[in-house]
């Protein structure tokens, strides 16, 4: 598989602003869940950062591009806590986002975050549109499983003893940015 944020004539754009998004809420040990290339781990301290993804070539795609950086193909560091989970326009491709949320918390550190990106599901045709243009990943678009709206993902959040600390839209409201914490809101 490529790396699907290179696919696609603003791919790079919209994630250079995804990172943009998220970078003021990562802090400590972050984990890059879903790493891709590894563009977010030229952000962070080698020290602090450890990457994964399920795709085997944009794994060694990040060891050369961030040689300092640690990344696993598919495995979650087990055994240890991080800070802040960050996990950048992928929920939208898990099948089941219940699930993908709830394996994150026992790697959370207390007091720590999960900060994710998200489009919002207002936007799937134009995504959709977009890619068959050659705009956005054709790959990254035909993977969207699930696209959450703020109220989705309040439910999913809750379910998963979850508080929504912070929620925002960005690049015109087509993308979603959320802060979650260990914690129920009240619904």
């Amino acid at each position: 598989m490529a790396d699907q944020g290179s696919e696609g004539l603003l791919s790079s754009f919209l994630r250079r602003q995804r990172i943009r998004a998220a970078a003021p809420y990562l802090r400590g040990r972050v984990l890059d869940f879903g790493c891709g290339s590894g563009s977010l781990a030229s952000f962070i301290d080698p020290d602090h950062y450890s990457g994964v993804d399920i795709d085997a070539e944009v794994i060694e795609l990040a060891r050369r591009r961030n040689p300092k950086h640690a990344f696993e193909i598919a495995q979650l560091p087990h055994g240890r806590q991080f800070d802040t989970i960050v996990s950048l326009a992928v929920i939208e491709h898990v099948p089941d986002p219940a699930a993908f949320l709830a394996g994150a918390l026992p790697l959370l550190a207390p007091g720590g975050s999960i900060v994710l990106t998200t489009p919002h599901p207002n936007y799937r045709g134009v995504h959709d549109f977009g890619a068959r243009l050659g705009l956005f990943s054709r790959a990254a678009s035909e993977e969207h499983q699930t696209l959450l709206d703020g109220r989705a993902m309040r439910r999913l959040a809750i379910s998963c003893g979850l508080s929504i600390v912070l929620y925002r839209r960005f690049l015109f409201g087509a993308n979603q940015l959320y802060v979650l914490q260990p914690g129920i809101q009240s619904p």
